[in-house]
């Protein structure tokens, strides 16, 4: 059971899927912070100094952090643009890599030999 578990963990798409996660992780931090600390003070300047995660609506005792969720979603919209331009700028280099014509096959060692008969064949005559 230990082997195949090795076998499992040391595949190259777990190790590719493990380092992802992890970049994915520290992007993620990054983009918090760009939204947090440089759009949403500018949004909040744009509509007149407010502070758009110290929105909230309360009701009674509940209190509804509406300003929260909306930096919440444009940290989202970001990441999921970021990603998407990502994927389609990789895609791109596919495609390039696909469409390179492949080089014709080398021809057999019968094929030599008989373009060698034909020669000869052709300088005898």
């Amino acid at each position: 059971m230990w082997k195949e578990f090795k076998a499992f963990a040391l595949k190259g798409n777990v190790l590719d899927l493990a380092v992802g996660v992890i970049i994915g992780a520290a992007f993620g931090k990054i983009v918090t912070s760009l939204v947090e600390d440089l759009i949403m003070p500018i949004i909040g300047l744009i509509i007149g100094g407010v502070d758009l995660n110290g929105l909230h609506f309360k009701y009674g005792e509940a209190v509804l952090n509406y300003g929260t969720f909306l930096q919440t979603v444009i940290d989202f919209l970001i990441v999921a643009a970021s990603i998407f331009l990502f994927i389609k700028l990789i895609s791109k280099f596919k495609k390039k890599e696909e469409n390179k014509p492949a080089a014709p096959p080398a021809p057999s060692n019968e094929e030599v030999l008989l373009a060698e008969i034909r020669d000869l064949l052709k300088e005898q005559k």
